[in-house]
């Protein structure tokens, strides 16, 4: 990257980073704890509504984790309407979809109980009801929603995306592939859920994948040069939750103390990202995501040793004080190292491999790289600013 383009990059961050600071980011409504979902009831009362379009897959009910909250709600006289055709990665297409479900049947919130996904579609729902003339890749970028969305009642299925309190709304675009996040203090949901219940079913692939999301979010946003007591806090509990519960969690579903903790790490880690951004690891794992519908906690977890090693001894300061975080006392390399060696080995531990095994082509690098650029530069402000082949290489070295 020239020396232009690298001082563009960090003018604008300065400046995101000031504004950030003066723009109220509100924080959901959070209630913790086995059996907190049914405190939507009350809270869906006090929000004055009565017919809730409810997002959930299709495999969720298989699994009966809905059924005593569905007929709680029906006892209570709500009438609900159903979405079961959730996708990883949601489109822009599946939003308008689902947008018109919400009209025909005159419904007045939202409920999206499950993964990143899930959230993720449900707030792109809310964006469509709030600006019905409008398409969604429109709100792609920073700060350009203004109105309200409905409200939206926010029940992770998994402990890693941090959506339930998150600025973010990742969408795809089915036409160019490309997998673009919407940032706006509107997309935050009104009320969020950390019940322990609706994951003593998860496989352990998922909790592996969206485990290492959650540190991801945590490491990139403590990492960033966007930093503020309030995420540094937020990440430090993040991480250190990771290192006590994920394991644990991934070992055996039905821990309570374990669930429910990372849960507590997930939503810790998204308020940190929100506030302090992510940065290449999320931009690479975006583009192959977008491209080959790739698990982005797979991508994530992949990535994150590469791209800390690409960073080198420019993140020494930071990464000894994350160790620490983690308990590591490692004096034999260098903290950057100490760190890239602690993912990996937690991959290994959970079965996840340390490079993608050839699921993308070589031919496809450059593209994806571009496509990772774009998104990178100058929004995240990452330790360390690099160019598109600096990109490429990374993704070349987790290929094979």
């Amino acid at each position: 990257m020239n020396i232009f383009k690298k001082a563009y990059c960090r003018t604008f961050q300065f400046g995101l980073t000031l504004g950030m600071k003066l723009i109220r980011i509100p924080l959901p409504n959070c209630r913790e704890g086995e059996g907190s979902r049914f405190k939507l009831i009350e809270d869906i009362k006090a929000e004055k509504c009565s017919h809730p379009l409810f997002l959930v897959e299709q495999i969720l009910v298989d699994l009966g984790l809905v059924e005593d909250l569905e007929q709680a709600l029906k006892k209570e006289g709500i009438e609900i309407t159903y979405f079961h055709g959730i996708k990883p990665n949601p489109t822009a297409a599946l939003s308008e979809t689902v947008k018109k479900l919400y009209l025909d049947n005159h419904c007045d919130c939202l409920i999206a109980l499950g993964g990143g996904s899930t959230i993720d579609l449900a707030k792109a729902v809310g964006i469509l009801i709030a600006y019905p003339k409008k398409k969604i890749g429109d709100f792609a970028g920073i700060l350009k929603i203004h109105r309200q969305i409905p409200p939206l009642f926010a029940l992770p299925t998994t402990a890693g995306t941090g959506s339930e309190t998150t600025l973010a709304a990742v969408i795809v675009d089915e036409a160019t592939k490309d997998k673009y996040q919407i940032d706006a203090p509107n997309l935050v949901p009104k009320y969020a859920y950390l019940d322990g219940f609706l994951l003593h079913r998860l496989p352990k692939s998922v909790i592996a994948m969206t485990g290492m999301d959650a540190l991801t979010h945590a490491i990139e946003a403590l990492i960033g040069r966007a930093n503020t007591k309030f995420t540094r806090k937020c990440a430090e509990d993040a991480i250190v939750g990771v290192s006590k519960y994920l394991l644990r969690f991934y070992e055996n579903a039905a821990d309570e103390e374990a669930r429910n903790g990372m849960l507590r790490a997930s939503y810790d880690a998204g308020n940190a990202f929100t506030r302090a951004f992510v940065g290449y690891v999320h931009a690479l794992a975006h583009s192959l995501g977008g491209y080959y519908n790739l698990p982005h906690g797979y991508c994530n977890a992949i990535l994150l040793p590469y791209v800390l090693r690409s960073y080198g001894s420019k993140i020494n300061k930071i990464s000894k004080t994350i160790l620490g975080y983690l308990g590591i006392e490692d004096n034999t390399v260098e903290p950057y190292e100490a760190l890239a060696a602690y993912c990996d080995n937690l991959n290994h531990k959970m079965n996840i491999p340390t490079t993608f095994e050839g699921k993308y082509d070589e031919a496809s690098i450059e593209e994806l790289a571009i496509h990772a650029y774009k998104e990178g530069n100058p929004l995240y402000p990452v330790p360390v600013l690099k160019s598109k082949e600096e990109l490429a290489n990374i993704l070349r070295r987790a290929r094979v």
